[in-house]
């Protein structure tokens, strides 16, 4: 297992040379995992360039996995990354079940985990803190705290997670601008932050103000050709052709995204499919669009496509 310092640097290093990549879970027709089709479809996502990989997340069905599918999910992506670029696997639930996964994906090779928020239940701030502690007590692997739902952070929970030796940096969800700079000012020099909004590029520039660059691309899970057109551009600053693909492109997504619960993983998954990927259905209690909802996703990827120059 890599020290936590490396682990840190290599992050940081993928965060400024791609987006991070959260892939899709492939499932067959009657529900069941598809270990070959994960592969496959891994196998194509690495090879578009991104800065890390983090299986088995929110966009990677985590809820709908049971122990032995994350398992698998885990060990396909250490073995297909073979490690050219970080794997940060999901872990989550109470701090119990999340330990878990934690020493599953401790085992299958993972390079770190994002602790996704714990179920249902509001809690403190002292509670958020312990329940890092607990994990982080309880495997080796560094950790990525994310914030979204019921879990935000204050300025001084940030500074005692920060505390905790292998806890590495925070994924923010919530697009809390006057919460992020404050979190940002009250973490140490090295401690890792990026935009996990759900169409992060949409809020990129808002986050760069903030001193937080790097961000997450569902877009990269179905049209990764899009997805680093518009970080080649946010990276040198091209105003006008980001404007021109967030026009064009992701805010039509994310309109399109609203328009029903979910979306932000079954749309996702509906757009691998039309590029036939093979990701197969989302699991219950996701649903796939119907036939408008398609007919429109497949106009705007048709034209999001056309923007960057790449085939259809």
């Amino acid at each position: 297992m890599r020290e936590t310092a490396d682990v840190v640097r290599r992050i940081g290093e993928g965060m400024g040379r791609g987006v991070l990549s959260f892939p899709l879970t492939s499932f067959q027709r009657n529900g069941d995992l598809d270990p070959g089709a994960y592969r496959a479809y891994l196998e194509r996502q690495l090879a578009a360039g991104p800065g890390a990989v983090f299986p088995a997340c929110g966009t990677g069905e985590f809820t709908a996995l049971d122990e032995d599918e994350y398992r698998t999910a885990i060990t396909v992506a250490v073995d297909v990354a073979r490690g050219r670029l970080p794997v940060v696997a999901g872990i989550g639930y109470g701090w119990a079940q999340a330990l878990r996964f934690a020493r599953i994906a401790e085992d299958a090779g993972a390079d770190a985990a994002l602790v996704l928020p714990h179920y249902l239940i509001q809690a403190p701030q002292d509670g958020l803190v312990e329940q890092l502690r607990r994990i982080a007590d309880g495997t080796r692997l560094p950790l990525i705290a994310y914030q979204r739902d019921q879990v935000a952070f204050t300025a001084d929970s940030l500074r005692d997670i920060a505390r905790i030796p292998t806890v590495i940096g925070l994924k923010d969800g919530h697009s809390d601008l006057d919460r992020l700079q404050r979190l940002t000012l009250a973490a140490p020099d090295d401690f890792l932050f990026f935009n996990g909004a759900a169409t992060a590029e949409v809020q990129a520039r808002a986050y760069a103000g903030m001193g937080v660059r790097a961000y997450s691309s569902a877009v990269h899970a179905f049209a990764p050709e899009i997805a680093r057109a518009f970080f080649e551009a946010f990276h040198k600053n091209d105003s006008d052709r980001m404007d021109e693909l967030l026009r064009g492109f992701y805010v039509p997504l994310v309109e399109l995204r609203d328009r029903r619960p979910g979306y932000a993983v079954s749309l996702v998954k509906a757009a691998a499919r039309l590029r036939e990927l093979p990701v197969g259905p989302v699991r219950a209690p996701l649903t796939d669009p119907g036939p408008d909802d398609l007919a429109a996703l497949r106009d705007l990827l048709d034209h999001g496509l056309d923007l960057v120059g790449a085939e259809h």
